[in-house]
């Protein structure tokens, strides 16, 4: 048996290159066979209930890549065909099913459907081999996918807290196959449509009823259900909502689920729509706050959705405003931490901080602030999330500062890295409930560290590859008419 995992969300809007070494995150080549195991083992991720139901079924496993990189720009051509020849060439050696674990939203430099060339290329090599697939559920569906896979399941959750259960859905119908116990039939479709990330998350209206009915079919005998809110900052023809269901053996039922799925999703469309906030506003609420902690989001420019995570707006208008008692999570500069690291803990410095990166494809410059503080904590930047989200999955944020201005404390890293576990904080020696505000660059992914012990949230509308603003977005390639962008 076959099990890979190859996961990128890719925002083509972003300057933050993607070669092979970011897959591994330390650097060098995303690992493979025993380390691949070691490293996903017992975690939260949809490869390791891959791992456990393969184990359970007493099969060999063969293991030729577990990469996973955070979101940026394109795949490198290099790392796309380094990692796909990897699996294909397992797939060719022989094996009775493949179980794969994809983003579902990779565009590389040569191809705008990264899955769907993987999956076609191993259709190609193995036409009677079933194969599972497990995807986010930012996926930006295609044909090519479904007409390649066996099963495709993708996480019902946003936070993403279901992505192990997910690898069940997955791969569970592909092992009954082998078995004969089932015939997996799927329909599949998509909605002209771009829900904004922002009003994506699954405890919220609209898309909590359509993942909850996707449950419900699940309970009424679907082998999986999954609606796909879409990566909107893809500018593909592909991105956007769509759905898929599959059933055993019952193609119309399949297809009438789907459209319902479907037709939800297009009658909800306008709750999909963000309405941004002006930033001076949102400050003044947060000033007026009382209760504590607070949650200012500086969703624009969020690394778990491409985002250069060095954006200094929000931080700067905080700042200027004068709010006590801030933790911010994080801004990525590698040559601030290095610089501070040389100063040493509790040097008193001054940096230029963030603003190294330009946003070409937003026609914004880098605009680095100079921050004066005191090194508070060194760190190797390495801690393993505490859940739910990615529960026990090792991060790694590269070497990591803890820069404190008196007050604000500002952790910056080396790697970019979305706050969505607790230890974030706590690893670099932060307790997130002392302070007043939690500055975090996140978009709803902070739900799943945070939001048990936050009282408030501010949405910050600040600058980044991340934007709500549709409008500032300059996209060519996405198809037309489409809602929001086009009036529907």
């Amino acid at each position: 048996m076959v099990i890979a995992q190859m996961k990128h969300e890719t925002n083509t809007f972003s300057p933050v290159p993607t070669p092979l070494s970011r897959f591994a995150r330390g650097g060098g080549s995303p690992p493979a066979g025993q380390q691949a195991y070691s490293a996903y083992k017992g975690t939260g991720a949809a490869i390791a209930a891959f791992f456990d139901l393969a184990e359970a079924a007493g099969a060999e496993m063969v293991i030729p890549v577990a990469a996973m990189a955070w979101p940026s720009g394109p795949v490198a051509t290099s790392a796309f065909e380094e990692m796909a020849d990897r699996i294909c060439s397992a797939v060719a050696a022989g094996c009775d099913a493949v179980l794969l674990d994809l983003h579902g939203a990779m565009v590389t430099q040569a191809h705008e459907d990264g899955e769907g060339e993987l999956l076609a290329r191993i259709r190609a090599i193995a036409p009677q081999v079933p194969i599972a697939v497990a995807l986010d559920m930012h996926a930006n569906l295609s044909a090519a996918m479904v007409e390649a896979a066996t099963v495709i399941a993708g996480y019902q959750t946003y936070p993403h807290v279901d992505v192990y259960d997910t690898g069940v859905r997955a791969a569970r119908p592909v092992l009954d196959v082998l078995q004969a116990r089932c015939l997996p039939s799927m329909a599949w479709g998509q909605r002209p449509m771009l829900p904004h990330v922002m009003r994506q998350a699954s405890d919220d209206a609209p898309n909590a009823a359509l993942q909850a009915r996707c449950r419900e079919m699940e309970a009424q005998g679907a082998l999986a259900a999954s609606v796909f809110v879409g990566f909107p900052h893809a500018d593909i023809p592909n991105a956007g909502l769509s759905a898929v269901v599959v059933t055993d053996g019952d193609p119309a039922l399949a297809r009438r689920w789907c459209d319902e799925l479907l037709d939800m999703a297009w009658q909800s469309r306008e709750d999909f729509v963000y309405r941004r906030e002006p930033l001076e506003q949102s400050i003044a609420r947060a000033a007026a706050l009382q209760d504590a902690p607070v949650v200012l989001l500086d969703h624009c420019d969020n690394a778990a959705s491409g985002g250069t995570m060095d954006c200094m707006h929000v931080i700067g208008a905080v700042l200027d405003a004068g709010l006590e008692n801030v933790a911010t999570f994080a801004v990525y500069d590698p040559a601030a931490v290095q610089e501070m690291i040389r100063s040493g803990v509790r040097a008193t410095v001054t940096v230029s901080l963030g603003g190294k990166l330009d946003m070409p494809a937003l026609g914004l410059r880098g605009q680095p602030r100079t921050v004066t503080g005191t090194v508070k904590t060194i760190s190797d930047g390495r801690y393993r999330n505490r859940g739910p989200m990615s529960q026990g999955v090792l991060i790694d944020m590269g070497p990591t500062v803890v820069l404190d201005t008196g007050r604000m404390e500002i952790v910056v890293t080396s790697n970019q890295q979305e706050p969505n576990d607790y230890a974030c904080f706590t690893s670099v020696g932060i307790d997130p409930q002392a302070k007043r505000y939690l500055l975090l660059k996140s978009r709803v992914h902070w739900r799943a560290g945070f939001k048990p012990v936050m009282r408030a949230v501010v949405e910050c509308d600040g600058t980044g590859v991340c934007t709500s603003d549709y409008a500032s977005l300059d996209f060519r390639r996405v198809r037309r008419p489409c809602f929001p962008l086009d009036l529907m």
